[in-house]
């Protein structure tokens, strides 16, 4: 069944009998965290190894005999399948098809219109969610309310900031706004400059330093600001989710772009909004990465994050190699077009 976007809430309480769950999209914090609410309402863990398995994408074919598998204590059992992609249909086809009471949790980042989404959609005990950045209005509501449910007071000069710069991915939203709550203390109020120290520094200033000099094609600012997110704590993988949603976000302007629009009046629609001191710099992008490039680079994102979570993996260089290689992408472009 296909689950409207007003049902989501209600639905993740209790997805009742249904047995197949697929979580779509571009937003991969809100796919990771809806993905633990599914799992915590069967299980009610994310770590018990007699109720809770994580499959890999290569691993979907075990899914028949994994829903029809029984726990060893009692309870109904939860699959994780990680990073799924269409040739998952067949598998998942398949355990609809068998007997089991495990509830099956798919995450598939990216996947939107697909054959997988499309079975889901059809069967009477599977669901397909897609999961998606909010737009402006509901990121200024979620920042609001969990300001307001703890006690904290928003100017509006600081909402607006913190509307564009968060939004892109829902894991990182709440974690900076957690970091926001704990900075602002007793003091119960957040105005702009605690906005900005809070939420724009550290390894989140570097970080979105490297990207947009990496975008823009600028090498040496990009590997420099690379150094100091991880030196200041910035994770290998973070920080290739945080490429992914910047280069997502690119996508979506670009794809304006097609209808006519300038780069500059592109970026001025982005929702988020595009904090302006950034305008110039996401304008300067848009102009070196065609739709086709931008996906290509998107995969090659997606693949160094796979590789980073292998056991033994030097995840720091592949996610290092991985950014660097949007930056000299972007250089060539230059070249080429000042050419």
């Amino acid at each position: 069944m296909k689950i409207e976007p007003r049902r989501v809430g209600a639905f993740l309480k209790d997805p009742g009998a249904c047995r197949v769950i697929l979580l779509y999209g571009d937003d991969e914090g809100l796919i990771r965290e809806r993905a633990q609410s599914l799992t915590r309402w069967a299980a009610g863990t994310l770590d018990d190894p007699f109720r809770v398995v994580e499959l890999a994408r290569d691993e979907a074919a075990r899914l028949p005999d994994e829903i029809a598998s029984l726990s060893l204590t009692g309870g109904r059992r939860v699959v994780r399948l990680r990073d799924a992609t269409d040739a998952a249909t067949s598998a998942v086809k398949a355990a609809l098809a068998g007997p089991g009471e495990a509830l099956v949790v798919i995450e598939g980042p990216g996947l939107s219109k697909s054959r997988l989404r499309t079975a889901l959609e059809a069967a009477p005990d599977g669901a397909a969610i897609g999961c998606y950045p909010e737009d402006t209005r509901a990121l200024a509501d979620t920042i609001r309310e969990t300001m307001q449910e703890a006690g904290i007071a928003l100017d509006r000069d600081a909402l607006e900031y913190l509307t564009s710069q968060l939004g892109a991915d829902r894991a990182f939203t709440r974690q900076e706004l957690d970091k926001l709550i704990l900075y602002a203390g007793t003091a119960g109020r957040v105005d702009i400059e605690a906005a900005t120290a809070c939420v724009g520094d550290a390894a989140g200033l570097s970080q979105d330093d490297a990207l947009f000099a990496a975008t823009e094609g600028d090498v040496p600012m990009t590997d420099r600001a690379l150094e100091l997110a991880v030196a200041e704590g910035a994770s290998p993988v973070g920080l290739l989710r945080a490429a992914l949603g910047h280069l997502q976000r690119l996508h979506r302007i670009r794809l304006h772009m097609a209808n006519g629009l300038s780069a500059a009046d592109a970026a001025r629609m982005a929702r988020p909004p595009i904090f302006f001191r950034r305008l110039p710099a996401v304008t300067r992008a848009l102009g070196l990465w065609s739709p086709g490039a931008l996906q290509s680079a998107l995969q090659g994102l997606a693949d160094a994050e796979r590789a980073c979570k292998r056991t033994g993996a030097p995840d720091v260089v592949l996610s290092r190699n991985a950014i660097l290689a949007l930056a000299r992408r972007a250089a060539q472009a230059r070249g080429v077009s000042r050419g």
